[in-house]
């Protein structure tokens, strides 16, 4: 039975994030238009690219193939009436409070709970639907996925950074994988040099 490969890339940086303020349904902050197919080469043809919903998901998705197509598993948490808000902006203890519980609401939204079993019904439906798919998705998607595979308890969460437009492996066959990709300096005389 053949693999299925899941590559996660993490939307490009927005506004928003510079700010360190909630996501909202905000544009990447870079010129998206200019770097349309820019990385379309990184990954063979033969795959799916997915995205989320928001606009800097598909502006990103962009990136890599010109018809991605919008899967709602992939949507960033609902952070409510926290959208678009500063940290400052927010009661520090109900920030507090949502961050210790990660079944909380306190924003009205989704919590952590809700996004991480979401995220693992999603990633259950593709241990049936082997090939590569390339997701373009949040941060909020990607924890929840590694901690999926990992099976890691939800309190370790907030103990993985996302980066903008980092890349995550995962390998399905017959269990999940995390896959951590090495890449050397070029050799020299047969010999391999690592960073």
């Amino acid at each position: 039975m053949q693999a299925t490969r899941l590559t996660l890339i993490c939307h490009a940086v927005t506004p928003l994030q510079k700010r360190g303020s909630f996501p909202d349904d905000e544009s990447v902050a870079m010129d998206w238009q200019k770097a349309q197919l820019s990385l379309a080469d990184r990954y063979k043809k033969n795959l799916r690219l997915l995205c989320g919903p928001e606009a800097r998901t598909r502006q990103t998705a962009g990136m890599f193939g010109s018809l991605p197509i919008v899967d709602q598993a992939l949507r960033d948490g609902d952070f409510g009436r926290w959208k678009g808000k500063g940290i400052d902006e927010i009661d520090r203890d109900e920030l507090s409070a949502w961050r210790r519980n990660s079944a909380s609401t306190a924003h009205g939204g989704e919590s952590v709970d809700q996004v991480c079993a979401r995220v693992g019904r999603w990633m259950k439906s593709l241990e049936s639907q082997p090939g590569h798919v390339v997701a373009v998705t949040h941060p909020f998607v990607i924890r929840a996925a590694v901690l999926y595979v990992m099976q890691c308890p939800i309190s370790m969460f907030y103990l993985i950074d996302v980066e903008p437009l980092s890349a995550t492996e995962l390998r399905f066959n017959q269990a999940w994988r995390l896959r951590l990709e090495t890449h050397a300096w070029p050799h020299e005389h047969g010999k391999i040099h690592a960073p």
